[in-house]
């Protein structure tokens, strides 16, 4: 590559192209991650104020995050996605302009011509084009069937090709490529993966940690060739694409190719205006970000650093906007060459390098635990003085937030102790603590320890410094660097934690809230009537142990009743206008048309609006409090019971139609799906609990996206545990594969009963296993391999409940006593309530909400 040659002065110096008096104008082509954060960088110091600023952005949407642009296949919109607040171009004065990107560049006349034709003058002119995929130039690669993946529109051209295809490749194994091979494995896709090098991640991982990948990736079902590349792709009569010609002789039938082999700088408007540009691509730029022509900038992956290289990395990219921001407003700061170091999850799996990953030192030494078995590698390179040079981590990248910072050091521990798993060897006592002040530990923002010690949580971290907003691999690190919170009591009446108060109640088997608060509260909250923020955690503890306590499942029975949330007093949801809804469990989905009948009819007759859920069941609005026993009576009698939707406890098991009916199907789905419902309803837990199951790899229900999810293989059930849907999605992890209907049934026993045995306060599976110290490793120990000793106790727990269920609705129905309290008024039973009203819409009813008005004082003019 060309070095970069010396430059004049910042453009700030310059004679300026606007009229005299004005604002300087600045315009940015190009509006990804790093134009986004260069326009971050100039509003944080004040530069949208004193200048004129222009974007180009070829796509029709604002900036988003292309770090983690695979996550759209796990629920993520495009929206979820952006990193442009909505108010930030107005906010700033920025003219944003959409899907009009730069055409040409004048440097004499200072000036650039977007593809709408509009002219647009400038003082300073930042390139922040990016990069373009690299497509071999092969036989067939523009053949209806080929993709790229770079952008949320090949995305979304991708998932609508793939709807009626059953195979597809991938071309490159690299980071981007097992990307895209887990959007096709998660599209229902039958996935091979075609790469060049003799391993994959050729870049980041070195022979053992591509061998340990390889067999991790090939144990999900996904083919790999590794050592050939692609010669031709192989269409059928009608064009699009039948197959893939392979450099070894042999083919490969696929239906979609994807092309991830590589990405190359887009420096096309920077050779065409005559900017210098290196013998194999970039924009040649010095170490302030300028380009050979005073006025002009570059950025992220279009420049060709100083030190030769492009970088194609989030994290550089963010340090070339910051350095060209100071340079322009007359400030020190240079960049050199940055850190390299990586850390994501791909296809479920591990995967981080960082410092000298391949040992490239002279007279370094390699330190190496693999364990083919779990699919681990661990390695780090250490210098003959035990300096940490770098590593590779496949399978448990749990320790990479700390060794990461670490190198350059002498570790405080040898160096076999980094790479060894618990349990193996002397106890490693290293954390957070042990790294120096100026240990970056946010690579993406470059932040360091220091600068994240000047706060007192995470989302402060977050707010001031930005670390943790990137690729978020660093979060881990900063939570433990925050100081421990001085009080982990649940509420000011309990010093103890919901897991706490849970073994106090399960071993001294108490059965009363109020005998709890007077042995177990804090002194200043005995003899008290305690707050609403234990009493329904303590209702909930003690429901959950009913049948093992002796205690009354039924949850308002006596003092429980006092204990509960709104929805459990009357066992429905309360709505927006005081009326209730009524959700009838309909387990895996699968209705009688006698039974669709009975919900119509009921909801005729109490003109209830009804509603199709996302969790495969039907919603009734609009019942009043008095008419709830009415048509929970008409229910039971057509064999419906109580769906459990008012409470903390399992919602519903979704399902595909399976096997029996579906052609993909490998498994019965619905049947396991019902097994399920059957089995875990009713049971009370910290949060609300959904589930699915798929029965094939297509993942037609949305299993890993439910706080336990199910697929069928081949061989049996793979189980997924801690996703979740909603406001912030998570992709729930694998903790075991092929399971047998029986080994199934057992694993999630244990997995429900330790969540309602040590997770927190309304906190879901998936916010628990993120928390939970060693994470989904250690609950793997407990629940697969019972390293506590807990699975007898934690399936008697759950085998209580089972044998103990009663339904809520029919218990209620059964005691005139229990009915009482289904009234609107106390003093006034069977009166209705007359500010419960509605109105009708497209055929069924809305509630008719008052609308505030106000009016002048003295009544109207």
């Amino acid at each position: 590559m060309a070095a970069a040659t010396p430059h004049p002065a910042p453009a700030t110096s310059q004679a300026t192209a606007t009229t005299p008096g004005t604002r300087p104008a600045l315009v940015l082509i190009g509006h990804g991650m790093v134009g986004q954060r260069y326009l971050e960088a100039l509003a944080e110091h004040g530069a949208t104020s004193t200048h004129r600023i222009t974007v180009l952005c070829e796509e029709p949407r604002p900036a988003y995050d292309r770090v983690h642009l695979t996550s759209y296949f796990s629920g993520s919109t495009p929206e979820d996605l952006s990193l442009t607040p909505a108010s930030f171009m107005e906010e700033h004065g920025i003219a944003l302009h959409l899907d009009d990107p730069a055409e040409s560049i004048d440097r004499d006349a200072r000036t650039v011509t977007s593809r709408s034709g509009q002219v647009f003058p400038y003082d300073v002119l930042v390139l922040a084009t990016g990069s373009y995929p690299f497509v071999p130039p092969v036989p067939g690669k523009d053949a209806p069937g080929c993709f790229v993946y770079r952008t949320i529109e090949d995305l979304l051209a991708i998932e609508e090709y793939a709807k009626t295809r059953t195979s597809g490749a991938v071309v490159g194994g690299g980071l981007l490529g097992l990307e895209a091979a887990g959007a096709l494995k998660g599209l229902g896709l039958a996935t091979r993966v075609v790469e060049f090098a003799p391993r994959l991640m050729p870049v980041q991982v070195d022979e053992g940690g591509g061998a340990a990948l390889l067999r991790t990736i090939e144990n999900m079902g996904l083919t790999v060739h590794t050592g050939v590349g692609t010669q031709e792709v192989l269409t059928g009569e009608d064009g699009s694409v039948t197959g893939m010609k392979l450099s070894d002789g042999s083919s490969v039938d696929t239906e979609l190719v994807v092309f991830s082999a590589g990405v190359r700088p887009r420096d096309q408007l920077a050779r065409e205006s005559g900017l210098t540009v290196g013998e194999r691509g970039g924009i040649s730029v010095d170490s302030r970000c300028r380009t050979s022509d005073p006025h002009v900038y570059a950025i992220g992956e279009c420049a060709l650093a100083s030190d030769g290289r492009v970088y194609g990395l989030v994290a550089p990219g963010y340090e070339m906007a910051e350095t060209a921001v100071a340079d322009l407003l007359g400030r020190e700061k240079e960049f050199t060459g940055a850190d390299l170091s990586t850390k994501l999850k791909l296809l479920g799996v591990d995967v981080a390098s960082f410092g000298d990953a391949h040992g490239a030192t002279a007279d370094s030494l390699d330190v190496v635990y693999s364990d083919s078995r779990s699919g681990v590698y661990k390695k780090v390179v250490v210098s003959a003085e035990g300096v940490l040079l770098g590593g590779v981590l496949v399978g448990d990248a749990d320790s990479y937030g700390l060794l990461r910072p670490l190198t350059g050091s002498v570790p405080p521990v040898a160096p076999e102790q980094l790479v060894l798993p618990a349990g193996a060897g002397a106890p490693v006592s290293l954390g957070p603590a042990s790294l120096p002040d100026g240990a970056v530990i946010c690579s993406c923002h470059n932040v360091t320890k220091k600068a994240i010690t000047a706060y007192t949580s995470v989302p402060e971290v977050k707010k001031c410094t930005k670390a943790g907003t990137g690729c978020g691999s660093c979060l881990k690190v900063i939570g433990q660097l925050m100081p421990p919170a001085a009080d982990k009591g649940l509420c000011d009446c309990f010093s103890f934690t919901r897991a706490e108060l849970y073994e106090i109640v399960r071993t001294l088997r108490v059965t009363s809230y109020e005998k709890l608060l007077d042995s177990h509260g804090r002194e200043e909250a005995r003899g008290g009537e305690g707050c609403e923020v234990c009493k329904p955690t303590v209702g909930s503890i003690i429901a959950s142990l009913a049948p093992t306590l002796g205690a009354s499942g039924y949850v308002l029975d006596g003092e429980q009743a006092a204990l509960q949330d709104t929805n459990d007093h009357f066992l429905a949801n309360m709505q927006r206008n005081g009326s209730y809804s009524v959700v009838p469990r309909i387990p895996g989905g699968e209705i009688t048309p006698d039974k669709l009948i009975v919900i119509g009819e009921v909801a005729r007759d109490f003109g209830l609006y009804t509603k199709i859920t996302g969790g495969q069941r039907i919603d009734l609005f609009g019942a009043a409090i008095d008419q709830l026993p009415l048509i929970w009576a008409r229910l039971v009698e057509a064999g419906f019971e109580s769906g459990h939707a008012y409470g903390k406890s399992l919602r519903t098991v979704k399902s595909c139609v399976g096997q029996t009916w579906c052609r993909y199907g490998v498994q019965d789905s619905v049947r396991m799906a019902i097994d399920l419902e059957l089995r875990y309803r009713g049971l009370r837990a910290p949060h609300k609990l959904k589930s699915a199951v798929s029965g094939c790899a297509r993942e037609c229900a949305e299993a890993q996206s439910k706080d336990f999810g199910i697929i069928a293989t081949a061989s049996g059930w793979n189980l997924y545990v801690g996703g979740n849907g909603g406001a912030t999605p998570r992709h729930a992890d694998l903790l075991a594969q092929d399971l047998s209907d029986a080994e199934l049934v057992r694993l999630i026993d244990r997995f429900l009963m330790f969540y309602i045995r040590t997770a927190d306060r309304l906190e879901r599976t998936s916010t628990w296993l993120d928390r939970l110290e060693g994470g989904l490793d250690h609950l793997r120990d407990v629940i697969v391999h019972d390293s506590l000793g807990l699975c007898a106790e934690l399936e008697s727990l759950m085998a209580d409940h089972v044998a103990h269920y009663r339904d809520e609705w029919a218990e209620t129905l059964d005691d005139p006593e229990r009915l009482r309290r289904f009234v609107s008024f106390v003093n006034a039973p069977g009166a209705p309530d007359p500010s419960v009203k509605f109105v009708p819409e497209r055929g069924q009813v809305k509630p008719d909400l008052t609308v505030l008005t106000l009016e002048p004082l003295g009544g109207t003019r």
